[in-house]
């Protein structure tokens, strides 16, 4: 399988690291062990997946009903 990401992959990658950042940056420096870190990181990978999923599945839910309905226009 080639190692090359998706533009999708990417983009995941890019918001997960950007995330990541924001939420590193809101923890007390006494609360940043290696073993919270880890969490961090894990934690934000899994939101940034479910965020994105459901972006997508409700814009393309949209997108469907917006293709299903008859032209409203058409007869003007």
């Amino acid at each position: 399988m080639d190692n090359k990401l998706t533009v999708l992959e990417e983009i995941v990658k890019e918001i997960t690291e950007m995330v990541y950042e924001k939420w590193k940056s809101l923890l007390p420096e006494d609360q940043k062990t290696p073993v919270a870190l880890e969490t961090l990181q894990t934690n934000t990978a899994e939101f940034t997946l479910f965020v994105i999923q459901n972006f997508i599945n409700k814009f393309n839910e949209a997108a469907a009903e917006l293709t299903s309905k008859p032209e409203e226009n058409a007869s003007n």
